[in-house]
């Protein structure tokens, strides 16, 4: 396989990146890159935007506006290793459309090559269809094998039900990824296809946010000698549910009150001290109405509400791969430090826009928070005497 097209760094470690096309490295491609973006983010499709420069041939034509290589439906991949010796396999999918950029002697010609990860394939027809005697992670893992795509090991916790002739079975009328975006909504899950580290070995996800386990990554803001990133905007929400009522009348139960209840948490681990409720100091109630054959089933309609609502804390920033020596990822916990006592700990990375040139690599993220920290001390209160 070729080398990698290599990101001049100003530290010992070497950031690079490989963009493959039909399994075969395409450096020359790399070596040439005017921009490359990959966004990632846990609730749509990955996508990547390519913009190369355009020559004039001998021929009297222009090379890469007829490169096969760029052409529809062409597999491609880019994978990125931040110096750690760690490679990341940040995109995997599908050339869906290109615009060219032609102007007189071709000195400021372009193509822009955009496309979509593989959860593409998923979306191509719409049918309609029965699933019988199955829960929701069978009809997610079936559908994932008939793409070839392996089912994460997660996507069987909290599962649903089985639908069953006798009650209601479940009935498909949308395209696969259609489908299964809408199932693991009202199961509290995320649906999305990526890849980790090789390219081709593509894994589905229709499983809860994971929030457990160590961080993979720290974001330092302070003091200036040890931070990582510049700045960071932080915006909370409290205009939101943070408990939900829902009943159901059920054909197999004559209780006249139906299944249900209030439901005010969500089954989430917290990133936090404080939930949404502790934090604003009252509880946003939500009426929910479903068509359920069991109590479990509206349960987990109603945690599916709060845990939407839930991530009432949004952090944007841009960090820079030398400096973080990390590679953010999509999915995936981080920690902010030196951010205050509110705002350090535990992230959810909601999304992560790669930008590479030539030049640099930097990432564009937005990271989510279902808590705050712990209560300022009394000191620390308007007339306390705190600083």
């Amino acid at each position: 396989m070729a080398s990698a097209a290599t990101i001049p760094s100003t530290t010992n470690s070497t950031t690079s990146f490989t963009i493959l096309i039909g399994g075969q490295a395409a450096t020359d491609l790399a070596g040439a890159i005017a921009e490359l973006e990959v966004e990632e983010n846990v609730d749509m499709p990955g996508a990547f935007s390519l913009t190369l420069p355009v020559k004039a041939t001998s021929a009297g034509d222009y090379d890469l506006v007829n490169d096969t290589r760029l052409g529809p439906l062409q597999n491609l991949c880019v994978t990125a290793d931040a110096g750690d010796g760690n490679t990341q396999c940040l995109f995997d999918g599908y050339v869906l459309s290109v615009t060219a950029h032609l102007d007189t002697g071709t000195a400021q010609s372009t193509v822009k090559v955009w496309g979509q990860d593989a959860s593409w394939l998923m979306n191509t027809t719409e049918q309609v269809k029965e699933w019988v005697d199955v829960t929701d992670s069978d009809v997610a893992g079936s559908i994932f094998g008939n793409y070839g795509i392996t089912p994460d090991s997660s996507n069987s916790a909290d599962d649903s039900p089985a639908h069953t002739a006798d009650s209601h079975s479940l009935i498909q009328r949308a395209t696969d990824a259609q489908f299964l975006r809408r199932l693991a909504r009202r199961n509290g899950k995320l649906f999305r296809v990526y890849c980790t580290d090789t390219p081709g070995q593509r894994t589905g996800l229709f499983a809860k946010p994971s929030l457990d386990g160590d961080p993979v990554a720290t974001l330092t803001l302070n003091d200036s000698t040890a931070a990582t990133i510049d700045a960071v905007d932080i915006t909370w929400d409290v205009l939101r549910p943070s408990a939900t009522i829902g009943y159901q009348a059920l054909f197999t139960d004559k209780n006249q009150d139906g299944a249900g209840g209030t439901v005010s948490d969500s089954g989430l681990t917290l990133l936090g001290d404080r939930s949404l409720a502790d934090f604003a100091g009252t509880t946003v109630t939500s009426l929910l109405t479903a068509t359920v054959d069991d109590g479990q089933e509206m349960t987990q309609r109603t945690e599916s509400v709060l845990i939407e609502s839930g991530w009432f804390v949004r952090c944007k920033g841009t960090a820079d791969v030398k400096r973080l020596k990390s590679i953010l990822r999509a999915g995936t916990v981080v920690e902010l430090d030196a951010a205050g006592s509110m705002h350090s700990g535990k992230y959810f990375v909601w999304s992560v826009r790669h930008k590479i040139t030539a030049q640099s690599y930097t990432m564009d993220f937005v990271l989510a928070r279902n808590a705050v920290g712990a209560a300022p001390s009394a000191g620390l209160l308007p007339g306390g005497g705190g600083l």
